[in-house]
């Protein structure tokens, strides 16, 4: 039976897949459903991320950071870019440390 993926995957899996003797069908993205297909699997690895038992929490927040790499490369930004960004909004706006929950906002 096969099981139909039609998703971006790791370079490897191919590799993983033949070795486990099976078979399977890929084809290279163009530019543009590559880009599309990383931010697809951006939104699957975090939500993987936001389920994940705490046992698997570092792999899977490693699976975050390989598709964040590739999406910084692919449009050419900056890591130390991301990380001054970041440092500029936790500054304008705060960080998570508090652990604050906004219960509501605006006029009665």
């Amino acid at each position: 039976m096969k099981n139909v993926f039609n998703k971006l995957v790791r370079d490897r899996i191919p590799d993983i897949i033949q070795a486990a003797g099976q078979e399977y069908a890929i084809e290279t993205m163009t530019e543009e459903e590559f880009h599309q297909a990383l931010r697809a699997k951006l939104v699957e690895e975090a939500q993987e991320a936001s389920t994940a038992a705490s046992t698997e929490l570092v792999a899977e927040l490693a699976d975050l950071c390989e598709v964040m790499d590739t999406l910084m490369a692919v449009y050419g930004i900056d890591h130390e870019a991301v990380l001054a960004e970041q440092k500029r909004r936790e500054i304008e706006r705060g960080s998570f440390s508090r652990r604050i929950r906004l219960l509501w906002n605006g006029a009665d």
